[in-house]
């Protein structure tokens, strides 16, 4: 198949051009969450991403219930777009097979521990950089080769935790409290992608390849705003608010009739729009809340009688006549209901392919828009294709089989 999106097949979110990335090549050897979230991102914009997968196959088709055809959601959710192949680097062979991948390709993207591509003789600066000087790679490791955790692997929730992310979240109630999303790795593989794009940037000028070093911990430590600088500025250690705002008040969620809403004030204009939209002014005239900075110190207070306020209005007209009127708020939904919303639709934020559903690509072009172009693979799903591709023969191919090279069922 090539990088448009399926003749005949109904669907919602498809892609409507070749995309912004066509012609790029990516050999994805990542697995989990960071790296493949990453190469989404550029399959989604039209490059060929070529996922090769060890024979056990990404763990993370394992992470379920719920599965379809035995892939967990968890794999699907960070997968579509690309093809797969599934080879055991650890046999010459297999390194053979990386290597004529990546005689055309643009990008490499690997989180294996640091060293193991160089013990498989695939080492960037000792071999990749010479034989592929336009070649960028990008390596995602827990914390880096090097330093007093260098090498050592890396996992979301642990890394929430030593980047002082956990921290700031939660309240003084529940302690420090993992973020419900993976954020670290999220955020790690959203990084890489502004990095990749970066390297393929200055190579139009360079005409070079480099390497990248990404860490989970250089980007944990990167979404510490505005804890960081609080701190670096007062010298007082942040501590988790739960909902409200260190900074901006009010900012927080409040209970209605019907639903919780949340609001985030952030000037005293829409303090006094607030105020007027519920039938409050004269709390805009309170000294108490006549400045952010007072409504910071007096944040108890303002707060019971906002909830007051808002105790007898219906949470979700309230909302659209505060936003409407240019206060900053919304109710608080659930992933059902906010995958159901009607903006949601509008916006193409689910996209469906035959049995797939996921949510869509956030980054919308103008004229080359991405998209859905194929559903997540399944194991191996196009080790012949690539393998035919590259030059293997089919009795070259049918021996990198039957001696274990390749695989086209997953290894347990």
């Amino acid at each position: 198949m090539d990088g448009s999106s399926i003749p005949g097949s109904a669907g919602k979110g498809l892609a409507k051009s070749p995309g912004a990335l066509a012609g790029i090549k990516v050999v994805d050897l990542t697995r989990v969450l960071g790296g493949p979230y990453c190469t989404m991102i550029l399959s989604d914009h039209g490059a060929d991403v070529i996922k090769v997968e060890p024979p056990q196959g990404d763990e993370v088709r394992d992470w379920g219930p719920p599965f379809h055809e035995g892939d967990a959601s968890y794999f699907i959710g960070v997968n579509r777009n690309k093809r797969a192949m599934a080879v055991d680097l650890r046999q010459p062979e297999g390194q053979a097979i990386v290597l004529k991948l990546l005689t055309d390709a643009d990008v490499l993207i690997e989180n294996f521990k640091p060293g193991d591509m160089e013990r498989w003789g695939l080492g960037y600066h000792e071999v990749l950089a010479k034989r592929f000087p336009r070649l960028i790679h990008c390596r995602i490791s827990g914390f880096g080769g090097d330093g007093p955790l260098g090498g050592l692997p890396g996992y979301d929730a642990i890394l929430q935790a030593m980047t002082g992310l956990m921290s700031v979240n939660g309240d003084a109630t529940t302690g420090p409290l993992r973020l419900g999303t993976a954020i670290v790795d999220m955020g790690t593989g959203l990084y890489s992608a502004i990095g990749i794009l970066m390297a393929l940037h200055e190579r139009t000028i360079s005409g070079l390849g480099q390497y990248l070093d990404m860490t989970l911990y250089d980007c944990g430590m990167a979404l510490l705003h505005p804890q960081a600088a609080n701190y670096f500025l007062n010298d007082r250690r942040p501590a988790g608010t739960g909902n409200p705002h260190p900074n901006l008040v009010p900012y927080d969620k409040y209970p209605t009739r019907t639903c919780d809403i949340f609001i985030a004030s952030g000037n005293n204009g829409q303090f006094r729009k607030l105020c007027d939209l519920v039938r409050r002014p004269e709390l805009a005239d309170d000294p108490r809340f006549a400045n952010n900075g007072e409504r910071n110190v007096n944040r108890v207070a303002l707060t019971e009688a906002l909830r007051a306020a808002f105790a007898g209005e219906d949470g979700n007209e309230l909302a659209l006549r505060l936003i409407r009127n240019g206060v900053p708020a919304g109710p608080v939904l659930a992933v059902d209901q906010a995958t159901a919303a009607a903006h949601t639709a509008h916006r193409e934020m689910v996209t469906e392919l035959d049995w797939y559903k996921g949510i869509g690509t956030p980054i919308k072009f103008s004229r080359t828009p991405g998209g859905t172009r194929r559903p997540p693979p399944k194991f191996a799903q196009n080790g012949g294709e690539i393998l035919g591709q590259l030059g293997y023969s089919e009795a070259e191919i049918e021996d990198l089989r039957r001696n274990g090279v390749t695989h086209y069922t997953r290894r347990v």
